[in-house]
């Protein structure tokens, strides 16, 4: 299947194995920390080809080490295995069983790249020194990175520097994106209840309508990017979920909103907490309603460090030519909890490529998104010479 250069000849030789692992993965999809089928899927291949396996970590989390020689160093190389709560539309003949959840952002894809990677290292890789592949949990806005940090990973598995790749929708097969600095945005889940006096929709002067203030919020919302942020500074607001309400002629007492806070700087993050705050409460107050707002943070700015990147972009580069590295793209504000782990370690997040036209183009966390198994050799390629250019 795959003629993309720069394939290691014995991983396209395997590569089917692992593109059925992965369709495996993908037909049985779990939510963050339900990952347990998927987890011990994982470690069974694992200790199988020799890898020291630690099960546990953040909960479904696990580190699975390999030691070569006599060196010191280290590197370490993340990839995220949890679903969403996503119906599957794509009609594909391994689409999930599993009714509302579906690999809807590719981990299934990030896990059996990193299993075929892993492979390889086993059964040929020439390296000196300690190899960390971290399979973590709940990134989907639950805080697996971060469980996994608080239970001591890298404290029990010191890196020098630690990896984590993510594919592309709508960027060529054989592209990556590697670059230092910002490569992805913060992101803050936000809940918002509203809570009113509930009366006969007849009769609304009797109450105190919470429906009437979320929308002016909704409203009001979208004004903080246009006339707090800077023009210069990219930032989104979107509110993804609305809930109030069981009938036409009944005002509830209370209304929810759901909204996610993307930037790309943490000055313009806090910027936008208290904004959102303030506005919350005046909207609320001016209807005669009580708000409350539960504010999640899911990832920080996600900045690579310079000697990480630069190794990665060479070992990119060297696979597929300079001309297959692309800037990211602009407006992209995905964000990943993979920052958190750089906070603790330096290291690259890098974009890999998945097809311009793959599945209809779908993008991620849509119904009809599907990973593209073109990239999977690649991509186990690319840890694989990472690490034996790193521990070599």
């Amino acid at each position: 299947m795959s003629q993309i250069p720069g394939v290691i000849d014995s991983i396209r030789q395997n590569e089917a194995q692992f593109i059925e692992l992965r369709r495996q993965i993908h037909s049985h999809p779990e939510l963050g920390f339900e990952e347990h089928v998927t987890s011990a899927l994982v470690e069974k291949n694992l200790r199988a080809w020799g890898y020291e396996v630690t099960t546990g970590l953040g909960g479904t989390g696990m580190v699975a080490q390999l030691r070569r020689g006599d060196s010191a160093r280290s590197i370490g190389i993340r990839a995220d295995m949890d679903a969403l709560p996503v119906q599957e539309e794509t009609g594909l003949p391994y689409a999930s069983k599993v009714a509302g959840c579906m690999h809807a952002c590719g981990h299934d894809g990030h896990t059996a790249i990193l299993l075929a990677a892993a492979h390889y290292l086993a059964h040929e890789g020439s390296f000196n020194g300690t190899v960390n592949l971290i399979f973590q949990p709940a990134e989907e806005g639950l805080g697996g990175a971060a469980r996994m940090i608080a239970d001591g990973l890298f404290e029990r598995f010191p890196c020098d520097m630690i990896f984590g790749l993510h594919n592309g929708p709508t960027l060529p097969v054989g592209s990556f994106v590697v670059q230092p600095g910002v490569i992805a945005a913060s992101s803050d889940t936000v809940r918002i209840t509203l809570r009113g006096k509930g009366t006969h929709g007849g009769m609304p002067h009797m109450g105190n309508d919470p429906i009437v203030a979320m929308g002016a919020i909704i409203v009001a919302l979208q004004s903080i990017v246009a006339r707090n942020v800077a023009p210069d500074q990219p930032a989104v607001i979107s509110i993804g979920k609305v809930a109030a309400g069981e009938t036409a002629n009944v005002i509830p007492d209370t209304a929810h909103l759901a909204l996610t806070v993307r930037t790309f700087n943490p000055q313009v993050q806090a910027l936008i907490e208290k904004r959102i705050r303030e506005l919350v409460a005046g909207q609320a107050a001016s209807y005669g309603v009580e708000a409350e707002i539960e504010w999640k943070p899911i990832s920080r700015v996600l900045a690579n460090a310079r000697e990480p990147s630069a190794l990665a972009r060479s070992v990119a580069e060297a696979m597929v030519g300079a001309q297959a590295i692309i800037p990211l793209p602009a407006g992209a504000m995905g964000g990943d909890d993979f920052s958190w782990m750089l906070e603790q370690v330096p290291g690259c997040y890098l974009v890999l490529g998945n097809g311009v036209e793959s599945h209809g183009g779908c993008m991620l966390h849509n119904p009809g998104y599907d990973f593209n198994d073109r990239i999977l050799a690649l991509g186990a390629s690319f840890w694989a010479r990472l690490t034996e250019e790193y521990l070599q």
